[in-house]
């Protein structure tokens, strides 16, 4: 783990907030007829023929493996204009990040190392891997017009589809492949598909390439393109189709609905236990769901298939997830000193960002992030990730720049209520709501292509809206997703609703070390602390406020200051240590 270092931190002014922002517009809505296309595109399209045209398809037939859909909580919310204008992005600070030397396992020599050995050569890793072609039929009018058959295995055939699997691989950066290369896949496919309408294969990478755009884009309208593509797919052959399985998986995970992604990661793994490049998606299901001791099975089997940078990632998360910061530290840098591509290294060195801050560690990550930026220049993930650490620092012009920035490149609900909550701790209450109501509109159009962005939701209306609405939001999700983010915020919406009865069984499945898990994040300790507070366990709360700051001193711009406000008021216990720790 690379050494803390002490930034320069001067303490510049505050910024205003600008007095009028761009309004958000809606997405583009696909076409009513085939595969329809999004209006516009954020990159200029390859001149083709045939592209935008309709691609037939076929009558709708019974499923016989129905995919599960996500119904988001979400109630529409009348569009604001959200904080996003453009700022110009300030240059980071030139410093290399010191790449830190694994540590030794402290195990037993006669136990196996549960993550692999780093390999001599610097490979490539890929987190969904490269997707395979699938089929449908076609149908024009609502008629049946042609047969599915396997794939075309011609010479041409094989060099599209060559290209196309390709472009479409996703290895967990947000820069893998570049936007006009997917657009040219996406035409490739389509015209591809209206003259061989019964391709096996060619329509698994039109779904994947239309999972990736979604992603890449910000267009949540490619998701439902996408899943009628893989679902015809899973039509014509709904056993061992292992590459409409994958596709679906990683549709799921897009979305946000990890359950439907267990489903189908675990039978695109039976059907190919060999396929590594599945591992990573029902990796980062089991974690959604906070099924750690699954998450920790599916990495050991992962290991034995595959070494390399996206399996020493992997590694490190599912380390993190387990309580393990020290082993996740070692995991991610052999990942970085692996990493094959500037994408690659710059998801790894994001990754180490994210695990410096949540260690306290706030100079460390800007490091990190700042040089994944240099990898990887715009990335939104690395921006935001800067806008925390600068503020943490004290440096809260610069902060603000950066969040702005990373909003317009990704307007994410997160980075909005992150930017929101720097505002309302400088006292800029206008711009806090901006950020807030601007929040409510990016969840509305996420949920049109069957993004769920409840938990995100649930936590600004707790604290900044009506934690009602939170608490009806946040039930719905721990049904969905029992992991320990969603018990934290369920917990805080009952405290916040005045339940603190309940709040509590809630905060303690967030912070306790069960399943597998163990994770130190300071914001579920200041929760629970600030919960047993409200319940007069005094003792417990005044040690939970003390922990979540030694675990992150900066882990709110709002928060942090409101625990040390509460250690104050508390005091310390009595002399002779603790005779009623709940009084």
């Amino acid at each position: 783990m690379p050494q803390s270092a002490t930034q320069p931190a001067s303490q510049p002014k505050s910024e205003q907030p600008e007095s009028e922002q761009p309004e958000s517009k809606g997405a583009p809505q696909p076409e009513s007829k085939g595969v329809p296309q999004p209006e516009s595109e954020p990159e200029a399209q390859p001149e083709s023929k045939s592209h935008g045209q309709p691609v037939p398809v076929p009558e709708s037939k019974p499923d016989a493996q129905p995919m599960p859909e996500s119904k988001p909580d979400a109630q529409p919310m009348p569009e604001s204009k959200p904080d996003a204008q453009p700022v110009p992005e300030s240059k980071p600070d030139a410093r290399p990040v010191p790449k830190p030397e694994a540590r030794p396992d402290p195990r037993p020599a006669s136990q196996p190392r549960p993550w692999p050995q780093p390999a001599s050569t610097r490979r490539g890793g890929a987190k969904r891997g490269v997707i395979a072609s699938v089929v449908l039929c076609a149908v024009v009018g609502g008629v049946c017009t042609a047969t599915l058959r396997e794939p075309d295995e011609s010479p041409a055939a094989r060099a599209t589809e060559a290209r196309a699997t390709a472009a479409v691989k996703a290895a967990g950066a947000p820069t893998t492949v570049r936007l006009r290369d997917l657009a040219a896949v996406i035409t490739d496919r389509e015209a591809h598909l209206r003259a061989h309408p019964d391709d096996v294969r060619a329509w698994a990478v039109l779904g994947s390439a239309y999972v990736e755009r979604g992603e890449r884009a910000d267009e949540a309208t490619y998701f439902p393109m996408a899943e009628k593509a893989l679902r015809t797919s899973l039509k014509a052959k709904p056993k061992g189709n292992v590459e409409a399985f994958h596709g679906l998986a990683a549709l799921a995970e897009a979305r946000h609905d990890f359950r439907a992604a267990r489903k189908w990661g675990e039978a695109a793994v039976a059907a190919s236990p060999k396929r590594w490049t599945t591992y990573p998606l029902l990796i980062d299901a089991y974690r959604g769901l906070g099924d750690h001791s699954s998450a920790q099975r599916a990495l050991r089997k992962l290991t034995g298939l595959r070494s390399g940078a996206e399996v020493f990632a992997q590694t490190g998360l599912v380390y993190r997830d387990s309580g393990r910061p020290e082993d996740a530290a070692a995991a991610l840098s052999d990942a970085v000193a692996l990493a094959a591509t500037p994408a690659e290294e710059a998801a790894v060195l994001l990754r180490g960002g994210e695990l410096a801050w949540e260690r306290g560690e706030a100079a460390t990550s800007l490091r990190y992030y700042e040089a994944a930026l240099r990898a990887a220049p715009g990335e939104h993930a690395a921006l935001a990730g800067r806008g925390r650490a600068l503020a943490a620092l004290g440096r809260t012009s610069e902060a603000l720049r950066a969040y702005r920035t990373a909003l317009t490149k990704r307007p994410l609900p997160q980075y909005a209520l992150e930017l929101g909550e720097l505002y309302e701790s400088l006292g800029l209450d206008n711009a806090a709501r901006t950020q807030y109501n601007a929040i409510r509109v990016q969840v509305r159009k996420a949920a049109a292509g069957g993004i769920n962005h409840n938990l995100v939701l649930g936590r600004l209306e707790a604290d900044h809206g009506a934690p009602a609405s939170a608490l009806r939001l946040l039930r719905a999700e721990w049904e969905r997703h029992p992991s320990a983010q969603v018990a934290d915020a369920l917990g805080w919406a009952l405290h916040r609703s005045g339940r603190n009865d309940e709040a509590i069984s809630f905060a303690s499945k967030a912070t306790a070390e069960h399943d597998g898990g163990g994770m130190r994040v300071a914001l579920h300790t200041y929760h629970r602390g600030v919960i047993e507070r409200a319940l007069r366990q005094n003792y417990a709360a005044r040690s939970h406020l003390a922990k979540s700051l030694r675990i992150n001193p900066h882990f709110s711009p709002l928060l942090a200051p409101a625990a040390k406000k509460a250690l104050q008021a508390m005091g310390e216990p009595s002399a002779g240590g603790p005779q009623d720790v709940y009084g």
